[in-house]
């Protein structure tokens, strides 16, 4: 699809905003197991010190961006509707630094893996998937090439164009590491063709290191989904329920690059995001640099409050990303961006005329009319079949299907909930055997 890119925030330097009084650090941010805190009510607490530790193989670490003191826990209901507990967190002003914060003795690829694991880094560009988790497929077969994702190609959204702009030496410092400790054959950026002068400054900036490339990918939606990225920059196909580390690749974002190269110079985790601020309610649009744990209300009303009464508050841009239900929701490790939507009068639900609109869009070539209508079938194992025949786990959730519905379906939600039907079915049917 070839959306709108309103990327007026694109030629803006990110701002810091002060750190908030109060901040809220839930444990689950992240796919996999929540964090289990390391401190509660009472303690104190510095800048860059573990406050949450990894509950398994798939976590990650959470760390606090201030110091101050733990005033309470509570459970936190997540845009999912699940729960994790979270740490509030009372800044004292000082920014105190943790005296773990030092930059890490790395030798090795287990040392690698092992530092970018203490870093606290997952995925930055939205997904939420421990990084070190990723670099793990180095030890498990050959890498021969990493992608590094640019492409943002959701509106509104820029943060990581500025990320080229404004983070240059720690993108080289991470380029380097990755060369070093994955060997891969290639390293190649992503990015699209509409967003020339960042692709312009990257290859300048990485002009004198070998095995490096830029390729400049069609501006359409979805572009930078992994699965796309993949083939559209090296032609590989990840099969359906497979990784990229299947097809030989790791993708990583490009500030997730940027993170790598600052943790391994000053040993400070992750503790900060810049988010861009933008959508129709948004008085100054702008990128950030907040604390993760920012209350979003204190995010937007740093970008000059609203313009217009909000009709929604997504995290993320306005096809992929996720309703909050509360403003003061805090930035969490994967919040690139807040798009706030001015209130429209809401468009009714008609019948399905099938007129496949949703089914040409699919970038995965999926029939999302078939999905809808297979969630309907009353008896469990024939659903299950149905869904399993269309390959609904090759659905991204890039929302082009609703987008395009003429008569208003939720179609990528219903992908969404068939998706976790089979999950939850196939968990069941497994334990009954």
């Amino acid at each position: 699809m070839h959306l709108p890119h309103l990327k007026g925030t694109a030629g803006k330097a990110s701002v810091r905003m002060p750190a908030p009084e109060t901040l809220t650090l839930l444990m689950a941010q992240h796919i996999g197991a929540p964090a289990t805190p390391l401190v509660g009510v009472g303690d104190s607490v510095k800048a860059g010190q573990r406050i949450g530790e990894c509950a398994g193989y798939v976590s990650s670490p959470v760390f606090s961006p201030v110091s101050g003191a733990v005033t309470k826990t509570e459970q936190v209901m997540l845009p999912s509707g699940r729960t994790c507990t979270a740490l509030i967190i009372k800044n004292d002003g000082r920014y105190e630094i943790s005296g773990d914060v030092k930059p890490p003795v790395v030798e090795t690829l287990d040392d690698f893996i092992s530092a970018v694991r203490d870093s606290g880094l997952v995925g930055l560009g939205g997904a939420g998937f421990p990084a070190h988790v990723k670099l793990e497929a180095k030890k498990k077969g050959p890498v021969d090439a990493v992608i590094i994702n640019g492409a943002e190609c959701e509106p509104y959204i820029t943060s990581d164009t500025r990320t080229i702009y404004e983070r240059r030496d720690e993108l080289i410092a991470g380029i380097r590491a990755v060369q070093k400790f994955i060997e891969p054959g290639r390293i190649v950026f992503g990015l699209e063709r509409s967003n020339g002068a960042a692709a312009d400054r990257l290859e300048a900036d990485i002009a004198d290191i070998p095995g490096i490339s830029v390729c400049r990918l069609p501006s359409s939606y979805p572009q930078g989904g992994e699965k796309i990225l993949i083939y559209n920059t090296i032609g590989r196909t990840v099969p359906e329920g497979g990784l990229p580390a299947d097809v030989g690749v790791i993708v990583l974002n490009i500030t997730s690059l940027a993170h790598i190269g600052r943790y391994l110079h000053t040993g400070m985790p992750l503790i900060e995001k810049c988010i861009t601020v933008d959508g129709t309610a948004v008085r100054e649009p702008k990128n950030i640099i907040a604390p993760i744990g920012t209350p979003i209300n204190e995010l937007i009303e740093f970008a000059g409050g609203l313009s217009k009464p909000a009709g929604k508050v997504l995290l993320g841009g306005p096809m992929m990303g996720t309703a909050i239900y509360d403003m003061s929701y805090p930035v969490t490790k994967t919040t690139n961006g807040i798009t706030v939507l001015a209130s429209e009068p809401e468009r009714e639900m008609l019948p399905c005329i099938r007129c496949g609109s949703c089914v040409a869009h699919c970038p995965m070539g999926l029939t999302p009319t078939a999905i809808n209508a297979s969630m309907d079938i009353g008896d469990p194992a024939e659903r299950a079949a149905a869904l399993s025949s269309l390959s609904v786990g090759l659905c991204i959730e890039c929302g082009c299907c609703s987008y395009v519905c003429p008569s208003s379906r939720p179609l990528v939600q219903t992908n969404r909930l068939a998706k976790a039907y089979l999950r939850e079915y196939s968990s069941r049917t497994a334990g009954l055997k």
